[in-house]
């Protein structure tokens, strides 16, 4: 995966974060597909509830998951995007796929018999002067996507060969069995030339697993995407990485971690831990650039949106080796 060139410019300048027209490449997301309830309570702070309460407030029900959320916002820059996904059998399982079919995604979904969908309720109260709104996420924990599988995962290699990147995200870890298929996609792409992109998530993934359950992907991976403190807690360091040269210091250590492999480490850092990235390929490139999050953008989307700009950036960096 070695490449003569690296970009000069970031992934926020080129090729921006509002998607191409030129759009390259081939992508695969394996991750979870859920029915998720998104709401906002403006006018509330979750510190204030104290009894039962009547809110009314914007609210929507979505497909949503992590794979569908990636591949959505890749489809403005990558030519091809299809969502690997275990679905459940229910009144949404087509409600599913024609989201994925109006979003112009190739559906590679694997459908669990007699199983419902999952599904995500995401509640986000008020802001306040010291802080933005909180997001209290609560996502069904039996959902059909704990139970994607290694069989799944080989019924879909050809398109795991035929894709330039396959993304892949660290809510799979949490089961034993979506763990394992996780591994086997990714040691299908190693085998085949196809780049993997590994999104270290959840954010406190360190407090659900030990580090011996997530490193060995780490070590498969040609790019990760975390937030720097992430990083850091789980690698047995300090929590507070805000500023750039705390970035830096983590640097060694992460290149220390993947015992001589070489991938591309996308470092989110500052305030909220997505106003900068520090950019980091040992021996080969250093960039640190601001991504435009701040007072007034929207957070929701915001990671994949960058995340997908950022895997376009470099795959072309590769073409033009």
């Amino acid at each position: 995966m070695d490449i003569t060139e690296t970009p000069t410019r970031s992934p926020v300048d080129w090729p921006g974060l509002q998607g191409v027209a030129d759009r390259r490449f081939r992508l695969l997301a394996i991750g979870d597909v859920r029915i998720e309830v998104r709401a906002t309570l403006p006018g509330l702070r979750f510190t204030e509830v104290t009894h039962d309460r009547l809110a009314y407030a914007p609210a929507r029900a979505i497909v949503a998951g992590t794979a569908v959320n990636m591949a959505r916002r890749a489809a403005g820059y990558f030519r091809r995007v299809g969502v690997l996904a275990r679905v459940g059998d229910d009144d949404y399982t087509p409600v599913i796929r024609r989201e994925l079919r109006r979003l112009g995604l190739r559906d590679r979904l694997r459908v669990e018999h007699g199983t419902p969908n999952g599904v995500t309720v995401m509640l986000r109260d008020g802001p306040s002067p010291e802080r933005r709104g909180a997001r209290l996420l609560v996502a069904d924990d039996d959902a059909p996507s704990r139970r994607l599988s290694e069989h799944d995962v080989r019924s879909a290699a050809a398109e795991i060969r035929r894709a330039d990147a396959l993304f892949l995200d660290g809510y799979a870890l949490l089961s034993p069995v979506s763990r394992a298929a996780l591994h086997r996609a990714a040691a299908i792409a190693r085998r085949h030339g196809t780049l993997v992109a590994f999104d270290l998530v959840p954010h406190d993934i360190d407090a659900r697993l030990p580090a011996a359950d997530v490193v060995p992907l780490l070590r498969q991976a040609d790019v990760v995407i975390s937030e720097a403190p992430t990083l850091a807690r789980l690698l047995g360091g300090t929590a507070t990485v805000t500023g750039s040269a705390e970035a830096r210091e983590l640097l060694p250590v992460l290149d220390a971690a993947v015992e001589g492999r070489r991938p591309l480490w996308l470092l989110r850092f500052g305030a909220t831990s997505l106003e900068h990235v520090l950019a980091h390929r040992r021996d080969e490139l250093l960039l640190e650039y601001p991504t435009g999050f701040g007072e007034g953008v929207e957070r929701a989307g915001f990671g994949d949106r960058l995340a997908a700009g950022e895997l376009y950036w470099w795959l072309a960096a590769r073409s033009e080796r």
